[in-house]
């Protein structure tokens, strides 16, 4: 059976990484974008784990107690039996774990990642094929337009504006599609001048078709 792909708010969520690896380095470099609260032990760490900004870093083996007030933990030591154990603490204590390579004792698993600004794309094949999520992120990534992250940037920020300006809740849906549809076609966000220009032009269309239709 698949996955499903839920989408977890992880900012100031506390993780474990157990392994000082280049896969534990991997695994952090993908989470720490989401920032959570993201603690890192093993008894050697590789270089470029002391390079990344927002990890805590613990020189020591892997203990019980580490596991106290852990939302997720990521089992990566390279020991198979070292991390069935943590994977059988963590279900016992009810911690969401990811044990690497070993589907059978992971709770959840890492998808291939597509990700600009607030866009996140997961891709799974439920650990079928790793090689083809890859093949499927790389066409996800291809298939988006330049500053894509940027325009969802700018249709954030403007969402609270337009919804005041179209109090007809009905019409919110569309009018926020023409919005985006207009930013594809420019390859850019709006000026102020031509979005307020295009929802002041849907507000009249819309105010007309439900006239026509209040009079049929």
């Amino acid at each position: 059976m698949a996955y499903f792909p839920f989408f977890v708010e992880l900012s100031g969520k506390k993780g474990l990484i157990v392994g000082g690896g280049t896969v534990a380095l991997r695994k952090a470099e993908k989470l720490l974008p989401y920032g959570p609260e993201l603690t890192l032990a093993a008894p050697r760490l590789l270089p470029g784990l002391e390079a990344l900004p927002g990890l805590t870093l613990l020189r020591c083996p892997f203990g019980p107690e580490l596991l106290e007030g852990m939302y997720f933990v990521i089992a990566a030591t390279g020991d198979p039996e070292l991390n069935h154990h943590i994977a059988a603490l963590c279900g016992a204590r009810g911690i969401l774990v990811n044990v690497v390579d070993d589907r059978e004792h992971c709770s959840f698993l890492f998808p291939a990642l597509v990700q600009d600004g607030p866009l996140s794309v997961g891709i799974s094949t439920g650990g079928a094929s790793p090689t083809a999520a890859v093949w499927v992120k790389e066409r996800v990534a291809a298939a988006l337009p330049e500053n894509f992250g940027a325009l969802l940037d700018w249709l954030e920020s403007v969402r609270p504006a337009a919804r005041a300006a179209l109090p007809d809740q009905s019409g919110h849906g569309p009018a926020f599609a023409r919005l985006f549809s207009a930013c594809l076609e420019l390859g850019r966000p709006l000026e102020t001048e031509e979005w307020t220009a295009l929802l002041a032009e849907f507000g009249r269309k819309n105010s007309l078709s439900t006239q026509t239709v209040d009079k049929v």
